[in-house]
């Protein structure tokens, strides 16, 4: 698959499956779904379903999706899996496939996934999705996933997590701000003498330490970040059986 994201989350299967599996549960932590909705469907055939996403407060693009869960297997682990589509012009994404799995590991759970798709609006198309789209694509998928694992994890919840990671962000970009602003002003002061030359020197070492720290300090053990986040598998994955039985949704 393209797109490989793996969180270690210390919960209960079951907590987790529902967390992932309940469209209520699960579109408030996954940063790519605003909405998620059950289609009826007949007993004993795959579930479909309708996804949306806001991207501006006034476009939102939709698409429908297909899934099948396996909950019990022999070796003790699950897996669900999902084809999906977007007939929306706007949408870069034409339609994909992916899985979930779910792999007890000691006091914890392997949460991962697997996905790709196929992009649309042909070179350019490909051109932006390489460079832009699915970069983006991963970054979400990790944030998400980690701000899933607060949740079950330290009863954070999504919401509050989003808050907390807003607050972070704009510190920092506060952090940086001042401190580009302080090494304009440690040029002025070496023109007003010995003293203040030599704070001059002194500010700028200080200013940048500030902004590295900004930049690259790891985020509050309550704020979500995608790089706890496995993004490469740690041995060869393939699909699982499942998603070969999904039709593509139409």
């Amino acid at each position: 698959m393209g797109l490989y994201i793996e969180a270690r989350i210390r919960t209960d299967l079951d907590d987790l499956w529902a967390r992932t599996q309940e469209p209520a549960q699960h579109q408030r932590w996954d940063l790519r779904f605003t909405e998620i909705t059950l289609l009826p469907r007949a007993e004993g055939t795959p579930q479909r379903f309708r996804y949306a996403t806001r991207v501006l407060p006034f476009l939102t693009i939709a698409g429908t999706g297909v899934s099948a869960g396996e909950r019990e297997r022999p070796d003790g682990t699950r897996t669900s899996a999902l084809r999906f589509s977007s007939p929306h012009p706007l949408s870069l994404l034409a339609e994909g496939s992916g899985y979930w799995r779910y792999v007890p590991d000691g006091d914890g759970i392997r949460f991962l996934t697997g996905y790709d798709y196929r992009p649309r609006w042909g070179a350019f198309g490909a051109l932006a999705d390489r460079w832009v789209f699915r970069p983006l694509m991963g970054w979400a998928t990790a944030w998400s996933f980690d701000r899933l694992r607060l949740w079950l994890e330290r009863g954070i919840t999504p919401e509050r997590a989003l808050w907390n990671w807003l607050a972070e962000l704009a510190v920092r970009a506060v952090v940086v701000a001042v401190a580009v602003t302080g090494l304009g002003l440690g040029s002025a002061l070496r023109l007003l003498g010995p003293f203040a030359a030599s704070t001059a020197y002194l500010c700028p070492l200080l200013l940048a330490v500030a902004i590295c720290l900004a930049l690259f300090k790891e985020p509050l053990s309550c704020t979500p970040a995608a790089r706890r986040c496995l993004r490469t598998p740690p041995t060869r994955v393939r699909a699982p059986r499942l998603l070969s039985t999904l039709e593509n949704p139409r």
